[in-house]
């Protein structure tokens, strides 16, 4: 079992040392707080669970492909830029879904305080 998910978790340790990976493990944390104040439903806790997973995912893996990239070369290349700026894209596109997510939760739960 260690020889299969240690590499996982390292991976996930290994994350925690970058910035970007690093934010947005935060921000999943101070989610997952909101939904316990919110006292969300078990709907709600899934879309949030699967949210913050893609998100967290999509930041690693874009860390990783814009790394191998700068192994490829650090000098600026049109193609290396393409294929870094679709790897950010990915991570946007995601992170707005969750941010369009949470505002419907919010909203949900929020929108009978707003009148």
């Amino acid at each position: 079992m260690k020889k299969k998910f240690g590499p996982a978790f390292r991976g996930l340790a290994d994350g925690w040392k970058d910035a970007g990976i690093r934010t947005q493990m935060i921000l999943g944390a101070l989610a997952v707080c909101a939904g316990i104040i919110l006292k969300l439903d078990s709907a709600e806790w899934i879309a949030v669970i699967i949210c913050i997973s893609l998100v967290i995912g999509m930041e690693m893996i874009n860390t990783a492909v814009e790394r191998t990239c700068d192994l490829i070369t650090e000098e600026y290349d049109e193609r290396i830029r393409l294929i870094k700026d679709l790897s950010a894209g990915a991570v946007l596109a995601v992170s707005l879904g969750a941010l369009i997510s949470a505002a419907v939760i919010l909203f949900r739960h929020l929108g009978g305080l707003i009148r």
